[in-house]
């Protein structure tokens, strides 16, 4: 009997996190703020309050959970492509960030929302916090492989600062994109091409070129 009720457990505990993420999503984009309290959301839902609690600690935990989904789901699929673990390490945060803009797009209100208190391009919203833990982590192992296969040059004092210069890059492209009214995002994609071969040429050894480009592509897209 009590495997039984253990197998249930497991099975429906998933589905109510997934019912209160969902829920809360719906409730900010139709209201434009997040719930007045825990207990009236949970009770609009006709669940208990403390089935809150079960999975998190606050509305804003929950706004990082769902941020921190999206960077899980973007890592699976990148998983699931055989030929990623052979990519270079500018093909990887290529690939990471066109993979990243596939699953925000599906949720394109809800970035705005996360977003729209954002005074500032170089500051992410409090959702972010374990997003940007793990995409920091990320960028890590992509640097420490572009050192390997010499994509990537060792400086002094400048090598420990690239993994925030490329957190502030992810912020430029979230930045750009929700501002995109192009066809398909197409600026988007070019603006992470660009923005990816210029990271890059100033980690390696090339350069000119590409800040020229860069330069005339923000400034056609002002």
């Amino acid at each position: 009997m009590a495997k039984t009720t253990q197998a249930k457990k497991t099975t429906t505990e998933p589905d109510k996190s997934g019912k209160i993420r969902d829920a809360y999503i719906t409730y900010v984009l139709t209201n434009g703020q997040e719930p007045p309290s825990v207990f009236l959301f949970m009770k609009e839902l006709s669940m208990r309050e403390d089935a809150f609690y079960e999975h998190f600690g606050s509305f804003t935990a929950l706004e990082k959970h769902i941020w921190r989904s999206y960077f899980d789901e973007t890592i699976q699929r990148l998983s699931a492509e055989k030929a990623y673990t052979e990519y270079s390490s500018r093909e990887k945060l290529l690939a990471f960030y066109f993979t990243l803009m596939e699953v925000l797009k599906n949720q394109r209100s809800f970035i705005q929302y996360s977003f729209k208190g954002s005074r500032r391009r170089e500051i992410a919203p409090p959702a972010l916090k374990h997003f940007k833990e793990s995409f920091l982590e990320y960028v890590e192992e992509v640097l420490d492989h572009g050192v390997e296969n010499k994509e990537v040059v060792r400086r002094r004092i400048l090598s420990d600062r690239y993994k925030d210069g490329l957190w502030l890059q992810l912020l430029f492209v979230i930045n750009f994109w929700l501002k995109d009214d192009s066809t398909g995002f197409g600026n988007t994609d070019a603006a992470i091409e660009k923005a990816v071969n210029l990271s890059f040429d100033l980690m390696g050894k090339g350069l000119v070129d590409s800040i020229i480009d860069f330069g005339k592509f923000l400034y056609q897209n002002r």
